[in-house]
Order: C-alpha cells, then sequence, then structure tokens
C-alpha cells in the first residue's frame, strides 16, 4: 500500500487526512498551524516540519491550499515537495487553482521523474470528512490507474477529465461558475417571493419539488431560513476566490460570463461585508435592498 502525503490542513485537508487514515493508509502531512498537526498525530497521522519532509515519507502527496502562490511554494520551495520526492512518486494537486498555475507545474515536477494529477475537488466539508468528495482528475492514465485507490479513499465520484494537465482545473473552474450563479438566482427567487408576501417555507417546498430543486438548494435554504451563516463549511472566501479564476479563464478564452460576472460582484460585495461568513450570507445582500428577510 501506497504511502501517502497530505501539504494543507485546514477544513478540507484535515477532512481528506481521517479518510486517507481511515482506508489503512500511512500518512504524513503538514501545516503552517501548529494546531492543525496536533490534530493530525490525534486522528493517527504522521505530523512534518515541512513539505520536504512529507515527501520524503510519502509515495504520493496531495497538496490541498488556499492558491496557486501556496501550491508553487509547496511543491517548488527551497524545503518543497521537489526536494524529497523520489522519481516515480506522484503529486496530486487538489487545490483549486488557475489552469495555468497547475500547466507551470508540469516541467519541474516532470524533470525530477515525478508525476502530476491535477485533480480540484467539489462538495467542501461534508466531502472532505464524509469522504464523497467529486473529483475532477487529469493525468495521465497509466498515472491515474496507479494512484485510484488513494483518490478513491477521499472521493465518491471520481472521473478521469483528460490526461492533459489543466484539464482538471478548467472543469473545476466551469464548475464553479455554474455554482456561484446558481446560488445568487436562489437568492434572488427567495426575496423575491419573501418581499411578495409568500411564506418561505412555501417556496422551500414549492422550488424543492420542481424541476429546478438540487442538492445545493435543499443544502442552503434551510440554513438561509435558520439564519445561520457562519460555521456551516463554505466559508464565501473560497467561492469569491474561485469565482475570480471562472472570470480570469473566460477572458484567457473569449467566453462571455454575464450571469457568473452578476454573481462575482455579489460575492465581492457579500465578503467586504461578511468576511468570516458563509455563502448564504450575501442573500442578506438582497434582503436588505428589498426590506425582508427570509425566515420561518
Amino acid at each position: 500500500m501506497k504511502q501517502v502525503g497530505i501539504v494543507g490542513l485546514g477544513d478540507m485537508g484535515i477532512g481528506m487526512a481521517k479518510n486517507l487514515l481511515k482506508n489503512g493508509f500511512e500518512l504524513t502531512g503538514y501545516d503552517l498551524r501548529k494546531e492543525q498537526l496536533a490534530e493530525l498525530e490525534k486522528l493517527g497521522g504522521k505530523p512534518a516540519e515541512s513539505c520536504q519532509q512529507v515527501a520524503e515519507n510519502s509515495d504520493t502527496v496531495f497538496v490541498m491550499v488556499l492558491n496557486g502562490k501556496q501550491v508553487h511554494e509547496a511543491v517548488l520551495g527551497e524545503t518543497g515537495l521537489l526536494k524529497g520526492l523520489k522519481p516515480g512518486s506522484t503529486i496530486i494537486v487538489s487545490a483549486t487553482i488557475n489552469p495555468s498555475e497547475v500547466k507551470d507545474l508540469l516541467q519541474p515536477v516532470a524533470e525530477k521523474g515525478i508525476n502530476l494529477i491535477d485533480s480540484p475537488v467539489s462538495g467542501g466539508k461534508p466531502g472532505a470528512e464524509n469522504g464523497t468528495l467529486t473529483m475532477m482528475a487529469a493525468a495521465r492514465k497509466d498515472v491515474f490507474d496507479d494512484n485510484k485507490k488513494v483518490l478513491e479513499a477521499v472521493g465518491q465520484n471520481i472521473f478521469h477529465v483528460g490526461e492533459e494537465i489543466g484539464i482538471g482545473q478548467t472543469v473545476k473552474a466551469s464548475l464553479q461558475a455554474l455554482i456561484g450563479s446558481t446560488f445568487t438566482a436562489i437568492f434572488e427567487s427567495l426575496v423575491l417571493g419573501v418581499k411578495a408576501g409568500v411564506k418561505a417555507e412555501t417556496l422551500y417546498e414549492v422550488f424543492g419539488s420542481s424541476g429546478v430543486s438540487s442538492p445545493l438548494f435543499k443544502n442552503c435554504t434551510p440554513l438561509i431560513m435558520d439564519r445561520k451563516f457562519k460555521g456551516t463549511g463554505s466559508h464565501i472566501g473560497t467561492m469569491y476566490k474561485d469565482l475570480g479564476i471562472s472570470l480570469n479563464m473566460a477572458k484567457e478564452v473569449g467566453a462571455a460570463m454575464f450571469t457568473t460576472s452578476a454573481a462575482y460582484e455579489l460575492f465581492q460585495s457579500g465578503i467586504s461585508l461578511y468576511p468570516d461568513e458563509d455563502n448564504w450570507c450575501v442573500i442578506k445582500l438582497l434582503e436588505h435592498i428589498a426590506g425582508v428577510e427570509v425566515k420561518k
């Protein structure tokens, strides 16, 4: 069985670590925060003092950090993964970053004889904790197959989206454009109905049984009605960052993104007013304009 490493032990990384250990993998992990390393040790993992030390104890390493700059530092830095990984090892970039940023890793990684899997994930903190993430993996087919059991330890829906590095991030950016736009449509529809005199519970029942019902709608709407905007595992900063990636990609390829642009503006306002809250806090902007609250 492969020895596995993980760099980044935040909400997503610690959940993934738990499921890797649950599935019998020996796990070494690194995070800048000592409390996260202590949490890993409680779970049965081995804390490391650097990314290099993770690499020295691993055949496959997940990189689950915040952004492209952190990914590059974890892989290419002075004490990065390339300093310790053996030829034939694999790096799995599971963070969501710009497609160009993961492509930039391909040459330096290949020069060391190391494999790269571009596999951002979807499912948030609940998916990481429950081992039910959706994974969009781009890699050579043989590399994907060799690491399938590692991916299956943290994910439920695992897609080999292509062999070209960058395709995984491209699929994720497209998905986040859809999710962000869907969120804003949900928020507007709920505020419209309540402003016009309909109970929020009635809107939830009707929308939830219609053709536009979805797990996204059924997850966020009860939280909105209960006024739970913090600690639900979907921090607004992540969606705001991801929508920015989607729009940057759209500029590069020349795609029009009218609804995604509107969603980005709303999330930008939301993170300015509610920087510590979760995605659904954006509805409070629309509620303020309408003079209503979507609540039970």
